[in-house]
């Protein structure tokens, strides 16, 4: 896996919520090598045991139950430790959700029929806003307490934490909260990972303007994901095969911030090179 990568010309790159237990020693053995260099880890990293597929929900640190508040805690400290041994700069996290149901997909279908301005969707739209922030205080509690001990936890070990931006409507933080974040831990260990696609799918839904909430976070924000969309849910696409305006987000990309293309597993390796291009043109080498 690591020397394909490196075969594609990337130096660098993040092990992701699929990496099973059996990969780690051969990872390990990789890097040692010098095959390529583990910038980040996706929390969960190695997957816990009996999980096989990518899950990087499957705990919640906003769970109503503390059994599972405890097992994303410990499961979080496996990733950090594999972080470590790695020498990785940042865990990239998923803060957990408010419990309610999914409006997220129902708003994309009705998008992709071209019913985004009905009266329909936009009930469908305040009811989804008015339910989260109705029910997200108890959970953004659980989920600062988590952070709290986190952030200490990954001091010791030297790493930075990304908290990343989600595409489904009840994860939090939400967008209005993530600036509250950022201002509650100001020891620059906790900062903010913006998912590309993500945050167009939620310009798509009506949510967000993509680059003015980029541009709000941008003192805080240590990394991307990198990847395209489809109007209007499509994402994981290879930049520039998308609607994204990569361009519009060049003032809010440093060279010091970590980037990782965040591709669907169907994509090319010919289709790989070609959005690595297309994003290089638009922002230079680096």
């Amino acid at each position: 896996m690591l020397r394909e990568i490196r075969e594609l010309g990337f130096e660098y790159a993040e092990l992701s919520h699929g990496i099973r237990l059996s990969l780690v020693p051969g990872i390990l053995e990789a890097v040692a090598a010098g095959v390529v260099r583990i910038t980040t880890l996706h929390n969960f990293c190695p997957l816990p045991i009996g999980i096989t597929r990518a899950a990087p929900n499957i705990f919640k640190f906003t769970s109503s139950d503390a059994r599972e508040r405890q097992s994303a805690l410990k499961h979080t400290l496996k990733t950090f430790e594999l972080a470590e041994r790695l020498g990785a700069k940042l865990v990239v996290l998923h803060m957990g959700a408010v419990e309610m149901k999914d409006y997220t997909d129902a708003l994309i279908r009705l998008a992709e029929a071209g019913l985004r301005e009905t009266p329909k969707y936009q009930r469908l739209c305040a009811e989804a806003d008015e339910r989260r922030e109705s029910r997200k205080e108890r959970h953004l509690l659980f989920a600062y307490e988590a952070l709290r001990y986190l952030e200490s936890e990954a001091a010791r070990r030297h790493l930075l934490l990304g908290i990343e931006n989600r595409e489904a409507l009840e994860e939090i933080p939400f967008e209005s909260d993530f600036p509250f974040f950022f201002r509650d831990f100001p020891g620059g260990i906790i900062r903010y990972w913006h998912d590309t696609g993500h945050a167009q799918i939620k310009e798509n839904l009506g949510f967000i303007d993509h680059v003015m909430h980029l541009e709000s976070l941008a003192g805080d924000t240590a990394g991307f994901h990198l990847h395209d969309v489809e109007f209007p849910g499509r994402d994981h696409r290879p930049p520039g095969k998308g609607m994204i305006n990569f361009e519009a987000l060049k003032p809010f990309v440093k060279p010091e911030h970590i980037k990782v293309l965040e591709l669907s597993p169907s994509i090319t390796p010919e289709e790989v090179r070609a959005g690595l291009a297309h994003l290089q043109s638009l922002w230079g080498p680096e």
